[in-house]
């Protein structure tokens, strides 16, 4: 990318948010319609057909739909249902009898604390917000400082612990053991959302708000105990997303964790395959055996090693069985994890994957890369040379069936349903009466959708203007010596940019990581390198605002205008990066793990 290039491209963004505050903030604008024509605004200044200018936004909307419209809607449901029915006031009152009403707030935090752990943020949220509804109309205060509350839990580990996709894929880019992540990153979210908790009270002192309705219905009255559900019942719709959706994490991470699909050196003809690569490679025409020479001695990163592989694939001299261990070794962490290796090589895509591999790749997983690349070099080299894996073992087998029942959008369903008979239930509805009370419920969760929706489409033509290609031109990422600390500095700051060009922390964390990849050694570092995926982690919760789907998540379900939600949402999670990093710095220097 040219200078040029990179200066329009912050350009692009620039005006991109002058327009989304702009319209909400000066000329009170509803968000859904200001965010959607910063979208097309931004579109209409990227490269591209003209054609394409304004479709390609409602081609991104409607993908963001597809991945949260459906979570949104059933949450929605099951929110209304749960305080209509009562089963929030019974969780409440049990959460109140344990805790008391001082530690209200330390419950709600750490129960997101622990629910975004396997659970997306956005999904707890939901979940949890009716909590806090009902909290309020108990109390009559603090209602701010229980949605904080929920926010602080759930956002921090969200991008600090796996198995959440952001920090799972993280510590696979960066090389670093999941059980070390998991430690580590807990230690340093633990720190982050105490403060989190702490800056939640105060802001509910200096900018106490009420609960306003997210919907045209009043609250419902409060019950006595005998009129409430069980606390079984009540806390089902909660609990059963989370256990069918947590099943599945553990199952598909055990399956994973088999790399079913990395090459072995028994399974591979050595002398006819490399044979093949070597003519290959010195064809004129593009062919995968050079694609396969050059994704090895691409990077600088590991340069010696690299070369070693290289020379082992290319040179004519028989292998020995150490040269074949080191040489496979080095194809599965070199090529199969490249991404993709052969999207442009026509005929060389088994047509099941030709669909995953021309789509978006940056939040695929390492182990789908090396699963989408095994099949091209099965398919390319036929069985003779490359002999087929095993890729549906028991444990994968486990894991595609937990993936179907554990899919978020079929988990809610079941809670949904659970909920809607619950109130039924308890309060003698009609089936008439209860279609009412569920269409009530869409109707505010419509409007989420459209907002959040938006949001993502204009987040999507961001990227379509190259702004996080400028962002990583404005740093200079390559082998060499550098204190901890430094690095660990630009990490953090370049998953802040990532974030706040285009809104999502998973993608800011993915695209820093792959950055700094060359960086994540303990020579280099003076550290272990989960101390860097941390850092990229807090990074990627700082500057939230209007392109962040978590923002409007939070925002609407908890009744709060844009400026509000800029005065808390935004705030908190600065503080929450903040103290994050600065626990990432402490722990790197006290405890480096080398």
């Amino acid at each position: 990318m040219t200078p040029d290039e990179a200066n329009y491209a912050l350009l692009c963004l620039g005006v991109g948010m002058a327009t989304v505050l702009g319209l909400i903030i000066l000329l009170r604008a509803n968000a859904f319609i200001a965010m959607l024509v910063a979208a097309m605004v931004v579109s209409l200044m990227a490269d591209g057909s003209v054609q394409d200018k304004f479709s390609r936004v409602a081609s991104a909307f409607g993908g963001m739909a597809g991945g949260v419209g459906i979570v949104i809607a059933l949450a929605a449901i099951i929110g209304k249902c749960m305080l209509d029915s009562g089963a929030a006031d019974r969780v409440v009152r049990w959460m109140m009898n344990i805790c008391g009403e001082e530690r209200a707030p330390a419950a709600l935090m750490g129960s997101g604390f622990i629910l975004a752990v396997p659970v997306f943020f956005d999904t707890v949220f939901y979940l949890l917000v009716p909590l806090a509804r009902s909290l309020f109309r108990r109390t009559k205060k603090n209602y701010l400082l229980y949605v904080m509350a929920i926010a602080t839990g759930g956002a921090i580990t969200h991008t600090l612990v796996p198995p959440t996709p952001g920090p799972l894929v993280v510590a696979d880019q960066l090389g670093v053991d999941k059980g070390l992540m998991i430690l580590i990153g807990a230690c340093v979210a633990l720190p982050g959302a105490i403060a989190g908790l702490l800056f939640s009270m105060l802001m509910n002192r200096w900018m106490p708000l009420p609960m306003r309705p997210i919907s045209a219905e009043p609250e419902p009255e409060e019950l006595p105990d005998s009129q409430l559900p069980s606390l079984f019942v009540s806390l089902l719709p909660v609990l059963l997303p989370v256990l069918l959706i947590s099943t599945n994490t553990v199952l598909t991470t055990i399956a994973d964790g088999q790399r079913a699909a990395q090459l072995k050196a028994e399974e591979i003809d050595w002398p006819a395959f490399r044979a093949q690569v070597q003519s290959e490679n010195k064809a004129d025409e593009d062919t995968l055996g050079k694609r396969m020479a050059a994704t090895i001695s691409e990077s600088e990163f590991q340069q010696e090693r690299r070369a070693e592989i290289a020379d082992l694939l290319l040179r004519d001299a028989p292998l020995s069985t150490d040269d074949q261990q080191a040489l496979v070794a080095g194809l599965n962490q070199f090529v199969l994890t490249h991404k993709p290796l052969a999207v442009d090589l026509p005929g060389s895509l088994p047509p099941a994957v030709v669909k995953k591999v021309n789509g978006d790749n940056s939040r695929m997983k390492p182990v789908d890369a090396e699963r989408m690349n095994r099949q091209v070099l099965e398919s390319t080299y036929g069985e003779d040379l490359i002999k087929p894996h095993v890729w549906n073992t028991d444990a994968r087998i486990a894991a595609n069936w937990s993936s179907a029942f554990g899919d978020a959008n079929f988990a809610l369903l079941l809670s949904a349903i659970v909920a809607m008979a619950t109130l039924a239930s308890s309060r003698k509805l009609s089936l008439k009466e209860l279609a009412q009370s569920v269409e009530v419920a869409l109707m505010s969760g419509g409007v989420i959708i459209l907002i959040t929706c938006a949001g993502g489409a204009f987040g999507a033509m961001l990227g379509v203007a190259n702004v996080g290609p400028a962002i990583r031109e404005m740093f200079s990422v390559g082998d060499g010596g550098g204190s901890a600390i430094m690095i660990l500095l630009l990490g953090f700051s370049i998953a802040s940019l990532l974030k706040i060009a285009q809104g999502s922390s998973t993608v800011a964390m993915i695209t820093g990581a792959a950055m700094l990849g060359g960086l994540a050694t303990p020579e280099t570092l003076g550290c272990n390198p989960v101390y860097l995926a941390t850092a990229i982690g807090s990074g990627s919760l700082m500057g939230s605002w209007m392109n962040d789907s978590g923002f409007w998540v939070f925002a609407k379900m908890s009744g709060l205008t844009e400026v509000e939600a800029l005065k808390s949402w935004t705030l908190l999670l600065l503080v929450l990066g903040g103290v994050s990093f600065l626990a990432t710095l402490i722990l790197a220097t006290l405890m480096p793990l080398v």
